[in-house]
């Protein structure tokens, strides 16, 4: 028999009590963004011309999150739930007007009291904004109806059918992409000979123009019913694939067509996204290594730094005619060979006091090693020999014969780099399958089970820490060829962390995922010092990682790509429950079989 849901709700059935909290958050949360500065900061970034700036969506994002929140049912096994109407769409406005009127206080309050020596944002400069260079009035009425329709738009979400649900994120999600891609869609139209298209997309001041917004808009929301599912299937049939011979032959495919996109593009793109690019590279490179720490063995890592800055220190006392003390001004090549030793040597010096450590306590003796390393390079006992705070400066670019990969050609420094990655892809891909990649994830899962099957952990774990340091010790050897010049300032702790933030997001254990994370975070983000697309994010990307971090651990653990192992690892549960409900349906449908 078909189901049929309950009758809408009345209008004034509400839980006021759950309205009246997430109205109270929406508040707490727009005014905690207005504070801190990110709407006055990110307001030079425009995304549609005269329309909308990234500081404006920073503000108005809020309404349409905690009015689908808010108007969300909580589905129970065996319970049914009232079909949604007109009372979810009164508590998503309810929730948007709380939100604009906490927007209405900050204004009279910045305009009635002084609070600029605690809070530095409490300024005029903020006041215009959100006063849009108007009264306080029209500002007011304007927070207010956007509150309210936001709120609205967001508890419709519920309301509307799938493909329309799908349409909608298609559109907003592209508009988006397509804005924070401007500098890298003008450069490649730019080197494309397609200005045109470019010119007629965006205008000159910056951001889509309001007529390509619409068409783009309209566009976008007919791939789904173009598409209709056809991209889910083909990467659902990707990674549910049980024939070993057809995934390594997919694979093999995927990182092909990749490789093909990543060495004909630069060709198209200018100095600044080729900058980019590179040190994407780099952050990848410097992630691939502790994926297999962390996301294949385990090992939680928080002093990876020290291996990078191994690899950069190594190269600049090889090659460099500056080095304090011993100064051989040797070639690239034979310095890496070097820098392998000496990498090997430091994650055998790292990795032995703690192999018998897990976990948190881990976690802070290398983060511990980590600062110790750093330190020894920036301490007066090693300056004669590394030239203590000074650094290394004159290191030559990398000699290939008839070419040279230099800093001042970041074209070169990407491809030199991309051949790094490359082989750390194919090096992560072979361990991930072998014996050891093998023992690496049974410790991962249960240590003492692992031991008890006889993995000698010892070694699996020294194995680990001696593959990591390795890969991160090549990122630490190019950037020193990059840069020309090595500092003790450049290894700080914040390096490991940004880079354990790329392998949980893009999902530990994937070298899919960390390839993806790496792009988004380093790319859009930036690196601690180097810039992403969105540079206005400068100064306040440490929240932003912050922020994403505790979005990632409550709603996806297992990554943005995770591999199909992480995925059950973390849902073992679901997984459980739905083999038990399925069995049990299963009985069921025999016993009626039998009945008949």
């Amino acid at each position: 028999m078909m189901s049929t849901s309950l009758p809408s709700r009345k209008l004034f059935d509400q839980d006021w009590k759950r309205v009246s909290f997430w109205g109270s958050i929406c508040a707490l949360s727009q005014v905690f963004i207005c504070l801190v500065g990110l709407p006055a900061e990110l307001n030079r970034r425009i995304l549609i011309e005269s329309t909308l700036s990234l500081g404006y969506l920073f503000i108005i994002w809020v309404p349409l999150v905690f009015g689908y929140v808010v108007s969300k049912m909580v589905e129970l096994e065996g319970v049914e739930n009232p079909k949604p109407g007109a009372a979810e769409l009164l508590s998503g406005a309810i929730t948007g007007l709380l939100g604009g009127l906490g927007l209405v206080v900050l204004m009279l309050g910045i305009d009635n009291f002084d609070l600029r020596d605690p809070l530095l944002n409490w300024n005029p400069k903020l006041l215009r904004l959100l006063t849009f260079e108007n009264s306080i009035g029209f500002g007011s009425m304007i927070w207010l109806l956007v509150g309210v329709g936001l709120g609205v738009f967001g508890a419709s979400l519920h309301q509307m059918t799938t493909r329309i649900r799908k349409m909608v994120a298609y559109a907003i999600f592209g508009l988006f992409t397509l804005a924070v891609l401007e500098d890298v869609i003008d450069d490649l139209s730019e080197g494309l000979r397609l200005e045109w298209l470019s010119d007629m997309i965006y205008a000159k001041r910056g951001g889509i123009t309001v007529t390509s917004t619409i068409v783009i808009a309209v566009v976008l929301a007919a791939l789904p019913l173009l598409t209709r599912g056809k991209v889910k299937e083909a990467v659902s049939r990707y990674r549910s694939s049980d024939n070993p011979a057809e995934q390594q032959r997919n694979s093999i495919v995927l990182f092909a067509l990749v490789a093909v996109v990543f060495l004909v593009l630069p060709w198209f793109l200018g100095g600044i996204i080729n900058e980019l690019l590179a040190n994407v590279g780099l952050f990848l490179l410097l992630a691939l290594g502790l994926n297999i720490v962390v996301g294949l063995a385990g090992l939680l890592d928080l002093g990876y730094v020290a291996f990078f800055a191994v690899g950069g220190y190594t190269t600049a006392v090889f090659t460099s005619p500056n080095s304090p003390w011993f100064s051989p001004e040797t070639h690239f090549g034979i310095s890496l060979l070097v820098v392998v030793v000496m990498a090997t040597l430091a994650g055998l010096l790292i990795g032995a006091p703690v192999i018998r450590m897990r976990g948190d306590y881990l976690a802070i003796v290398t983060l511990g090693f980590g600062e110790i390393i750093r330190l020894l390079f920036l301490s007066d006992w090693l300056k004669p020999y590394l030239g203590g705070s000074q650094g290394i400066t004159n290191i030559p670019g990398i000699d290939l014969g008839p070419w040279e990969v230099r800093g001042a050609d970041p074209r070169s420094v990407f491809y030199m780099v991309l051949a790094f990655c490359v082989l750390a892809i194919y090096v992560s891909w072979r361990l991930q399958g072998s014996r050891i990649g093998r023992a690496w994830m049974a410790i991962r899962e249960d240590e003492s089970v692992a031991e008890v099957m006889g993995i000698n952990t010892v070694n699996s774990k020294l194995m680990a820490f001696v593959v990591g340091a390795v890969l991160a010790s090549f990122s630490g050897a190019v950037l020193a060829a990059k840069v020309g010049s090595v500092f003790p300032k450049s290894f700080e702790i914040l390096v490991s962390i940004i880079i354990l933030v790329v392998v949980i997001v893009g999902g530990m254990g994937s070298i899919t995922g960390v390839m993806v994370g790496s792009l988004v975070l380093i790319g859009i983000l930036g690196g601690p010092r180097q810039p992403g697309l969105l540079q206005e994010f400068q100064n306040y990307k440490l929240l932003i990682y912050g922020a994403l971090l505790v979005f990632m651990m409550l709603k996806r653990p297992e990554g943005l790509v995770p591999t199909a192992r992480r995925t059950r690892e973390l849902h073992q549960e679901e997984y459980l429950q739905d083999a038990w409900l399925g069995d049990d349906d299963s009985e069921q449908q025999e016993e009626a079989g039998e009945r008949l």
